[in-house]
């Protein structure tokens, strides 16, 4: 079956992803996109956030697929709220499901 451009569009509109990155000092970067590797580069290359400008080595340690911007951008905003050792230990974890991990820690706002 071909995608027609509308398809196409509203596909890549739903396929957002939230990373993290580990700066050379340790702290952890979060971020949403809809292509990690292209972002993870322009990162590296200091074209990215000017929060991790003159912060290398950036490491990439995890990416996980999230579904909607809308999404992507609550999840994004809970794990910010996290403190240092469970986005450690969400580093640690390489959990498949974000929503559902941050549940099991009571952080996410349960919507009814």
């Amino acid at each position: 079956m071909i995608k027609t451009t509308l398809e196409k569009k509203q596909s890549k509109q739903s396929d957002w992803y939230l990373y993290l990155i580990r700066e050379k000092n340790n702290a952890l970067y979060c971020g949403i996109t809809t292509d990690v590797q292209r972002r993870f580069e322009q990162h590296k290359a200091g074209t990215g956030a000017k929060a991790l400008k003159g912060k290398i080595p950036l490491e990439l340690v995890f990416s996980c697929f999230i579904g909607s911007r809308s999404a992507a951008s609550k999840i994004e905003y809970q794990v910010k709220q996290l403190n240092k050792k469970i986005k450690e230990r969400l580093v640690i974890d390489q959990p498949d499901n974000l929503t559902d991990y941050l549940a099991n820690y009571k952080l996410l706002k349960c919507e009814e």
